[in-house]
Order: structure tokens, then C-alpha cells, then sequence
């Protein structure tokens, strides 16, 4: 469940129809974007690594040595390439179609070398300084181990921002001093400490004054307990979506594409994380977990085809006090079930997209073991039937031979061009205007309170005719767009990201290069926040944005 804290629903009210305005109007003009682009995803590329019984890869494999199935039916391998030692192999037998390059990649003629995209995901809001720091030494220490084909980005979020520490780039020292960067940020996980104690504090005075034998046997959620898991839900959520505008942020580089995942403790269902009780199941709670909390990240790096490896920063030591371990000590010989609540969630990601949790011990061995595993694999590819309706479709590649082990990415979604544009609209609020989105004046009026907790906030929206398909009917010009808006509040929550059909219709024929005037007015709470507005045009496929930074009167 996204916290609703901006936006009341629904969100447009249209206070005046839509004028023909013959010139420009006065706005604010939105920042340009930070970086990325815009992209098609037409094939579906799957790495795949084959080892055999003793964990050795398999090399020398052949397109008909694998058989592909998306819901289950076979399908056509149309590119297959080798990667072998960072270096592409072209099998004796390919054909044209099958030796052909994969659309977005960059050098897979054979014996070309195959360079790694890292893009380097860094949780602030979860992870403990001490803990992350250590992760974050190892890497810098690790840069050696990049080829010469090789580049990484580093991005750090804070629970409000996402913030570029470095852009692509394969020097050592401009990676380093990005790594430095990361050092010295504040990572909030002791505060995540502090949200836990205070919350085993009080079940402990709950079950103390009252004894835990009516709470074993309830099924729901105490008010406490479902207060706590709410508000962990959130944060994940926040977490999870800032990782998955990284992505998108950061969606074409050349060549093979990695994310390396520093989590600072996200439990995969944090109503059990809670409870903390294996004898206490509980069948009913408005509290989302597992795939609903992380199939977004998964989804979208399965789109973009990036393989990611989630790193355990908080189980590097057994016996530090961390958002994970903090509460009582389980009994002996008891599984530590928040520890494993942690690890469940890096599994789920790294399982669906194709990578290896790196836990515990592991995390301090990060690049070492991401850049050996990414060396050596199987590039295949196809183009699947697009339909265009947000359906997950499941992968499956299977091995003819017998005895080997085959990993891969398990699906991809098959996003609709609203939700594409949506989830554009939400990245513009770490990272500026969507990408290939085109500049949108907006105005905004005096805001006025309603009420204690909430402000009116009047907008004016210049729509360039130019951008826009108007169509001769009955006796009009008439278009039919889609209007978005999506906010963040100075406390990091954002709104979801409805959609409002609009349609413009004016009496005469616009005249080119100038604008169409739409006014409007959203309720939002009273608090600052930024607010990125959108028009989308499904009939020319042309998108428009505008930023603005709303603050309350006091």
C-alpha cells in the first residue's frame, strides 16, 4: 500500500475549460534531466550461466544445447552469443540470425571483449555507517578488478533523494573519489534501530501487563504490532522505488548491465518481521510483503535487462546492533527469523533477475564475485509477441544435456505504454523531467488553505499545439490526452501516479507554434513538497512535463 500523502483523490478538478492561447505564458521552467533516456524494449535478452554437478561452467555450448519456454511453449532462440572470459565466442555452427547483435549491445562481434555496465545501488535509509562503510571500502579497493570495457555508476538514497555520485565512468580515480563521497553521507539505520526497540519495548509491556497467550493465539495484527509494520512497509516501499528509478535512470549502457544492491536490512514480509514468531501464524493483515513489495525492482530490471546482485550489508557481523538483529535473542538452536526475513528478500530479487545474493561473509567480496560470475555466460535473445498489457510472462531455459545446472532471469512484464509513461512520470521525481519528455509551462496561483491540513494549489498548464494530435470533429479540433501528476513530500513519501483522461477541444483550428491554456486545481496536504505534472498524448506518442515546487503559506 503507497502512503497517500499528497494528492486527495480525485486529483483534478478542471476549474476552466481549455482557451486557445495565442502566445506563451510566464512559467516555471523545469529543470532539464539529470540523465537517461528514453528506450524500446523490443527483444528480450536472457544471461544465462551453466555450471556443471561441481560448479564449474560449462563452456563450448551450442543454440541447440537450450530449449526456451515463455508461459510454458517453446520458443525461437533468435540471438545466442558466448561470453566467455569477458570476450565473446561465436559457435561454429550460427547462423546469420543467430550470430546476428543483439539490439543494444554494443561489440558482440566474435572475439570482441564484452564489457559490464555496475551500477552501484547504495541504501542509506536501512544501513548501519559501520556496517555499509565496509561494504563500500571493499568496492573501492576492488576497482582493479574492472576490464578495460568496464564502467560503473554509484547512486546513494537517503530516504528523500536519490543523488548521482558518479555518472558512467571507467577511471579509477573518479570512481574512488565517488566512493569517498559515500563514506562520509548519513545513513539512517540507527534510526531504524531506535523505530524497533521502541517497538519491542511496548510489545513487552503489552505481554507483560496482559501475557502473551491471547496474542499467540490471535490471527490479526495487534494495533502496535500493525502500526510498526505499516510504516516498515513503507520505507521498504521507498527504498525499493528509488532503487527502481535508479534503473530506469541508468537504462541503456553498453554491454552486459549489473546492479549491486548494498541493502541496509529490507525484510521480505514485515508483518512477520514484527511478530517475530514462527508459533504465531497470522492469516489477515493490510500490510504488503514479498512479490508486491519487490516484483517492481525485479520487473523493471528484467525489462531494462539488468542482472542484480543484492548485498547483505547487515549481516556482516553477528553481534552488532542493526535494525536486523536488534530484539531479543532468539532461544537456542532457534533460527534467527528476522535475520532470515532479510535474507529472503535479496534472494527473491537476485533469484528473479538472474544474480546471487552475496550474504553475510559475502558482502565484503562483492566486486570480486559480481565481476567472476559476469564474465562467463550465455547471451540469448527473442523477440516476443508484444501485447502491451502489464502481464508478467514467465521464462524458463532449460538445458538439453543432462546434468547441468542452468540460472537465468524467470520473466519478463510486458508493460503498457500508460504504465511506461507512468512510471517515467514517477522517475522525474528523483531525476528531473522524464526522459524524452518535452517541456510543459506551468503557473502556478496563489495557494490558499482548506482546512488545517490541506492547501489549494491553482495551476495553469500551457499545452504546445505542436505536441499534440487535434483531429477535425464535428465541427472542432479535439484531442484526447492523458493528464498525470505525481508528488514528494519533504519527508520522502510520494503519491501515486493516477491517470485523468483530458480532452481538449477548441472551436478553431490552432494556430502552430502556439498553446493550448488548461486550468486546474489539486488539493494536496500541507506540507512542501515537488510536484512533476505530465500531458501524454497516446496518438502521437509525445510526452510533456513540468516541475514545481510547492510550499505551503504559513
Amino acid at each position: 500500500m503507497r502512503h497517500r500523502f499528497a494528492v486527495s483523490s480525485p486529483i483534478f478538478s478542471a476549474l476552466v475549460a481549455v482557451l486557445l492561447s495565442s502566445a506563451p505564458m510566464r512559467a516555471q521552467t523545469p529543470d532539464p534531466a539529470v540523465f537517461g533516456e528514453l528506450i524500446e524494449v523490443r527483444v528480450v535478452n536472457v544471461e544465462v550461466v551453466v555450471t556443471d554437478k561441481k560448479g564449474n561452467r560449462v563452456p563450448d555450448l551450442k543454440t541447440g544445447d537450450f530449449r526456451l519456454k515463455v508461459d510454458g511453449k517453446v520458443v525461437p532462440i533468435e540471438y545466442f552469443t558466448e561470453v566467455r572470459g569477458g570476450q565473446a565466442i561465436l559457435p561454429e555452427e550460427a547462423s546469420a540470425a543467430t550470430s546476428a547483435p543483439v539490439p543494444g549491445l554494443a561489440g558482440l562481434a566474435p572475439g570482441s571483449d564484452v564489457g559490464t555496465s555496475y551500477l552501484v545501488f547504495i541504501d542509506d535509509l536501512f544501513s548501519v555507517a559501520a556496517q555499509r562503510d565496509k561494504v563500500i571500502r571493499t568496492l573501492k579497493d576492488n576497482l582493479s578488478r574492472l576490464g578495460p570495457q568496464d564502467r560503473m555508476a554509484i547512486v546513494a538514497f537517503d530516504g528523500k533523494t536519490v543523488d548521482m555520485l558518479s555518472t558512467w565512468s571507467s577511471s579509477a580515480n573518479t570512481l574512488s573519489r565517488a566512493f569517498d563521497q559515500a563514506l562520509v553521507r548519513r545513513a539512517h539505520g540507527l534510526e531504524r534501530v531506535a523505530e524497533l526497540r521502541s517497538f519491542e519495548t511496548t510489545r513487552r509491556q503489552v505481554t507483560g501487563f496482559f501475557g502473551d497467550r491471547g496474542t499467540r493465539l490471535n490471527t490479526r495484527l495487534e494495533i502496535d504490532e500493525l502500526q510498526y509494520a505499516q510504516s516498515l512497509a513503507q520505507k521498504v516501499e521507498r527504498s525499493v522505488s528509488a532503487a527502481v528509478t535508479t534503473l530506469r535512470g541508468f537504462a541503456s549502457p553498453p554491454g552486459r548491465k549489473v546492479m549491486l544492491l548494498l541493502s541496509g536490512g529490507w525484510p521480505y514480509a514485515p508483518a512477520d518481521y514484527a511478530i517475530n514468531d514462527p508459533n504465531r501464524p497470522v492469516s489477515e493483515r493490510d500490510v504488503p510483503e514479498g512479490e508486491k513489495l519487490f516484483a517492481p525492482l525485479s520487473d523493471t530490471a528484467n525489462l531494462l535487462g539488468y542482472t542484480v546482485y543484492p548485498i547483505d550489508v547487515p549481516g556482516l557481523e553477528g553481534s552488532v546492533t542493526d535494525a536486523s538483529q536488534e530484539g531479543p535473542a532468539p532461544a537456542t538452536g532457534a533460527l534467527n527469523l528476522r535475520e532470515n526475513q532479510l535474507h529472503d528478500s535479496l534472494d527473491f530479487i537476485a533469484r528473479q533477475t538472474g544474480g546471487t545474493p552475496l550474504l553475510n561473509g559475502n558482502a565484503l567480496h562483492a566486486l570480486e564475485k559480481a565481476t567472476s560470475d559476469t564474465r562467463s555466460f550465455y547471451w540469448l535473445g527473442f523477440t516476443p509477441n508484444r501485447q502491451g498489457d502489464d502481464i508478467r510472462h514467465r521464462i524458463k531455459v532449460e538445458s538439453v544435456k543432462p546434468g547441468l545446472t542452468v540460472r537465468f532471469r524467470d520473466s519478463f512484464k510486458d508493460l503498457s505504454k500508460s504504465t511506461e509513461v507512468s512510471l517515467m512520470v514517477e522517475s522525474a521525481l528523483f531525476f528531473g523531467n522524464p526522459p524524452g519528455s518535452e517541456s510543459m509551462p506551468v503557473q502556478v496561483g496563489p495557494i490558499k488553505p482548506e482546512g488545517k491540513k490541506e492547501i489549494g494549489v491553482p495551476l495553469t498548464l500551457a499545452i504546445p499545439v505542436d505536441a499534440i494530435t487535434l483531429l477535425p470533429i464535428d465541427g472542432k479540433y479535439k484531442a484526447q490526452l492523458e493528464l498525470r501528476a505525481a508528488a514528494v513530500d519533504e519527508k520522502g513519501y510520494r503519491s501515486d501516479v493516477p491517470v485523468t483522461p483530458l480532452e481538449v477541444t477548441t472551436a478553431k483550428q490552432p494556430q502552430a507554434g502556439g498553446f493550448l491554456r488548461y486550468d486546474t486545481k489539486l488539493k494536496l496536504r500541507k506540507i512542501r513538497q515537488k510536484l512533476v505534472l505530465s500531458i501524454f498524448d497516446p496518438a502521437s506518442g509525445r510526452l510533456l512535463a513540468a516541475q514545481v515546487e510547492i510550499t505551503p503559506p504559513k
